[in-house]
Order: structure tokens, then C-alpha cells, then sequence
């Protein structure tokens, strides 16, 4: 059971990841398909009680992040990320996840100040530019979100704050 959580997970994150870092946006189509996998995979294994953990998931993922929303801190995707993970991994591990992803983004945000304070909007596009995937897109599609220097995808925070999530779980 544990080992389908994951894997679902995983996908989840990583169909994110790219979608995000190519033209910040995290389809609807892909979170509520994720979310009611969820309900259908947590009811499969556990009945009613699995739906409970599931919608308590959901609402821990979601509420706080619609509050960060409000205030312009993040997209409209994010939220609903953060509510679909919640109802895949539970109150605990979701919150968990956004107290990480909160802290990297922060982390992030900060050196992107600083490198482009010090050296001009090119440098962050052409580091950017070496962590990107050639993966038949055109680099800037990639690179949108660089142009402006002031945002950048949170899914670059979401994901090294589940691998440490998951990593302390694992230990």
C-alpha cells in the first residue's frame, strides 16, 4: 500500500514539476484527477476512515496555502497541489511538506535577490538555462518565468522539500 502511495506521489510531483518550471501552471485537470485518486485509493484500503484521513489531508493542504494565495504569495495551483498531496500523504506529512517547501522558497528567493541584484537578470536565466532538461521544448519556454527576476515556479521548492520530507520519514 505504502509502496502505491509513493509511486503516486512521485508521479504526481514530477507531472508538476515540469508543467510548473515550462509556464507556471499546474493544470486543473491534473490536480483533481490526483485528488480523487486519493479518495478512490484511501477508501479502496481503508474505508470510510481512509476518506476521513483523505479529506483531513486535503484541508490541511489547502486552507493555508489559500491564505498565502490571498496575499499573492503563490498561484492558484499551488493551493490545489497542496490539497491533492494532502489527501494522498495525510495532515502530518502535508504540513510537514509546506513548512520545507515555505522555507526553500524563501531560501530560493533569496538568491535570486542576490544574484540579481549583484549580476543583472542573465545570470539567473543562464543558470537556469544549465538546469533545464532538453526535453524537446524550446529553452524559452522554459525561461519565462525567469524574464521577470522577481517570480519562479514553487514547484522548485515543493520538490526538494518532499525528498526531505520523505528522506526523514524513510530514517
Amino acid at each position: 500500500m505504502l509502496l502505491i502511495q509513493t509511486a503516486a506521489v512521485a508521479v504526481f510531483l514530477i507531472i508538476a514539476f515540469v508543467t510548473d518550471l515550462k509556464s507556471q501552471i499546474i493544470p486543473n485537470r491534473l490536480t483533481a484527477s490526483f485528488f480523487a485518486a486519493a479518495f478512490i485509493f484511501h477508501a479502496a484500503f481503508s474505508g470510510i476512515d481512509g476518506v476521513i484521513t483523505s479529506a483531513a489531508g486535503a484541508a490541511a493542504g489547502f486552507v493555508p496555502l489559500l491564505l498565502l494565495y490571498l496575499a499573492r504569495g503563490i498561484g492558484a495551483g499551488d493551493v490545489k497541489l497542496f490539497g491533492a498531496l494532502g489527501a494522498w500523504v495525510g495532515v502530518a506529512t502535508v504540513l510537514q511538506m509546506m513548512l520545507y517547501a515555505i522555507l526553500y522558497a524563501g531560501a530560493i528567493g533569496v538568491c535570486l535577490l542576490v544574484v540579481n541584484r549583484a549580476f543583472g537578470k542573465k545570470v539567473t536565466a543562464g543558470v537556469t538555462a544549465i538546469l533545464v532538461p532538453a526535453a524537446g521544448w524550446r529553452k524559452k519556454q522554459w525561461l519565462k518565468w525567469a524574464e521577470s527576476g522577481k517570480k519562479f515556479p514553487f514547484m522548485l521548492a515543493v520538490a526538494p522539500a518532499a525528498i526531505t520530507v520523505w528522506s526523514m520519514i524513510s530514517n
